[in-house]
């Protein structure tokens, strides 16, 4: 497909939802296949350009969207898979019982401020069931161009599925947690997620480990 049928798509698109249609069928394409189609180089245009986003099914439950969360200058970068319920009803990063634990290991291990380094999700909403990979597809250029903009040194992929997405590579998490890795320009490091610690609290000292070695990482960059 090319840029001026993606803009007329994106275009009749975004005039629905000006007319009142709050969502549109999926249309039978990758809309997201290609990172080719421009976007705002501006955290604040691109989080318009998402708050407006009706591409994929994740925006008919949606409450919010979470598009980001953060210092722009910061080195490291933390991405998780999506929203959890709890941000998604409040429209804040850091909330429910996984966003707590993951603030305060930013805060417990790295001894910086949740609000000096910058996460954001695969996705920017939340939808009645877990985020498909499709879904990843969808806002995967959206993630792309905070990265692009926020240029970090270390980029935390928070989670199997975080792993899985970005290294596009399924069933070798466990092998790297904690390794360090590398994803386009930047150190990538996967750790556990807090939601699997909750339900797995014996893995907390292994990923405060892990949380040491970012730290290290972090103040050598």
């Amino acid at each position: 497909m090319t840029n001026k049928v993606k803009n007329q798509v994106l275009k009749y698109l975004y005039n629905q939802k000006l007319f009142g249609i709050k969502y549109h069928s999926d249309l039978n394409i990758n809309f997201y296949s290609s990172c080719d189609f421009a976007l705002p180089n501006s955290l604040e245009e691109l989080k318009k350009s998402v708050t407006n986003c009706y591409l994929c099914d994740l925006s008919k439950t949606r409450k919010h969207t979470l598009f980001g969360y953060g210092s722009q200058n910061s080195k490291i970068m933390f991405i998780c898979d999506e929203p959890s319920k709890s941000e998604d009803d409040l429209g804040s990063f850091f909330v429910g019982n996984s966003g707590d634990m993951l603030a305060k290991m930013i805060e417990g291990s790295l001894k910086i401020k949740k609000e000096e380094v910058y996460t954001a999700n695969l996705v920017k909403c939340r939808g009645t069931k877990e985020a498909s990979f499709q879904n990843f597809e969808s806002c995967n250029c959206y993630l792309l161009k905070q990265i692009e903009v926020i240029k970090p040194k270390i980029i935390v992929a928070v989670g199997e599925r975080v792993h899985d997405y970005l290294l596009k590579s399924s069933g070798e998490f466990l092998k790297n947690r904690g390794k360090v890795l590398s994803f386009n320009s930047a150190i990538l490091v996967p750790i556990f997620s807090p939601l699997y610690l909750l339900k797995n609290p014996s893995l907390k000292k292994d990923t405060y480990l892990d949380m040491l070695k970012i730290k290290n990482l972090y103040e050598e960059s």
